[in-house]
């Protein structure tokens, strides 16, 4: 599993956000100065299994790029948060494609394995390209 940055526009939300929630995590992502958690998103579709509220902070914040990490459902289960819903990685596509969204809490994305962490200054996601953040990480990374 990789980091990439990608634009916050070409990510397709599939589920509500609780406000209160947002407004919790922007606070907190503003006091550290730093995005910590990338964003799952579907890697051929772009809609995002996990991270629908760190989307709208990003939004929010007008960063041009957000730590995601793209998956396909062969490496992801999927399950409902909702008692007695059946979610399926076909009715999530369907759902990105409609442009429709599902209620807060709807979906649930099990990983096999755990995202790899990312420690990306909001200015740096504010100020250089993705190929030279890439480059500045690794670079950190590798210190």
């Amino acid at each position: 599993m990789q980091v990439c940055l990608l634009s916050p526009t070409c990510l397709i939300p599939t589920e509500e956000v609780d406000p209160d929630r947002v407004a919790e995590l922007q606070a907190q992502i503003l006091s550290a100065g730093s995005w910590t958690v990338p964003i799952t998103a579907e890697k051929d579709v772009l809609c995002v299994m996990d991270g629908h509220h760190r989307l709208t902070v990003a939004h929010r914040l007008q960063l041009p790029f957000v730590p995601v990490v793209l998956l396909g459902y062969g490496a992801v289960r999927v399950e409902s948060w909702r008692p007695g819903l059946t979610i399926t990685p076909a009715s999530i596509l369907a759902m990105a494609r409609s442009g429709q969204k599902f209620p807060c809490k709807t979906t649930r994305h099990i990983l096999d394995q755990s995202l790899p962490s990312c420690n990306l200054s909001l200015e740096s996601l504010r100020h250089l390209a993705p190929t030279e953040h890439v480059a500045a990480h690794a670079k950190r990374a590798g210190s």
